[in-house]
């Protein structure tokens, strides 16, 4: 069944689903571009490597914590240590993991050079840290570049890129899809959006002169939400992460509560 949301659900957010929904969302666009591009250009797939802490839910060999329950190495302590101190509750730290970020690359068949990038924004691109100074230091060299760039933020948690986010008419924009052209080393176009609102259609940039074909990726989300069986993994009784102010509260509540009565 198809989610309930217009646009971006809120409830997709949620950290120990996310890696999921990112990684269907690139193969997806994979899937939904490649009829269009060829045989000019074709898309590939690359990744990442960078470090995350998992959420217990997404990967269960790593806890947030874990309670030694055997207490003899610190009870084998010299006594004239043990003696001085309280007996303490000895922990085992997160577990960092290294993952696999997925990108999309944008090819000419020609001569096999990239003209396009297409990056889904992670918790790791808008989180303080070695890994976002190193997405921030590819964006800004392919800023300075001419190849195309296409930054898609359907994460309200973290930090945003540069161009942070903007207001329309005094409505405050969660969500956002940014296109940097080759040809426009000065110059970005945005398309912001909220969860209220349906995701824009924007055109995939390219070669100069090449026909641009539009990006649905509203539907895309909405294809990969009932392939993978979201509504089933979905607790929309809890508030989303992170959750949404009062007022966005309230109509997803009407949402959800329409959706169940039809």
């Amino acid at each position: 069944m198809p989610s309930p949301f217009p646009g971006m659900d809120p409830w997709l957010e949620r950290p120990g689903l996310w890696p999921d929904v990112h990684d269907s969302l690139i193969l997806a666009l994979r899937k939904n571009l490649t009829p269009l591009l060829r045989p000019r250009y074709y898309v590939a797939v690359r990744q990442r490597t960078v470090m995350a802490v998992l959420p217990a839910e997404s990967e269960p060999m790593f806890p947030d914590l874990a309670v030694i329950e055997n207490l003899e190495s610190y009870r084998s302590l010299p006594k004239s240590w043990a003696a001085d101190f309280a007996e303490p509750v000895v922990v085992d730290l997160p577990s960092p993991a290294l993952i696999q970020e997925d990108y999309l690359e944008v090819v000419d068949a020609s001569d096999n050079r990239v003209v396009t990038m297409v990056e889904i924004l992670s918790p790791s691109n808008k989180s303080a840290g070695k890994d976002r100074k190193k997405y921030e230091t590819k964006r800004r060299r392919v800023f300075e570049s001419e190849a195309n760039w296409v930054e898609i933020d359907l994460l309200r948690e973290g930090e945003p890129m540069p161009f942070a986010m903007l207001k329309t008419n005094g409505v405050e924009h969660h969500y956002r899809i940014l296109i940097k052209r080759g040809d426009h080393t000065g110059r970005v176009w945005v398309y912001p959006f909220n969860c209220r609102q349906p995701i824009p259609i924007f055109p995939l940039p390219l070669r100069a002169g090449d026909t641009e074909p539009p990006v649905q990726l509203g539907k895309i989300l909405q294809d990969i939400y009932d392939e993978g069986g979201y509504d089933m993994r979905l607790n929309y009784s809890e508030p989303p992460e992170p959750p949404l102010s009062d007022a966005e509260a309230q109509w997803a509540a009407e949402i959800l509560r329409a959706a169940r009565t039809n």
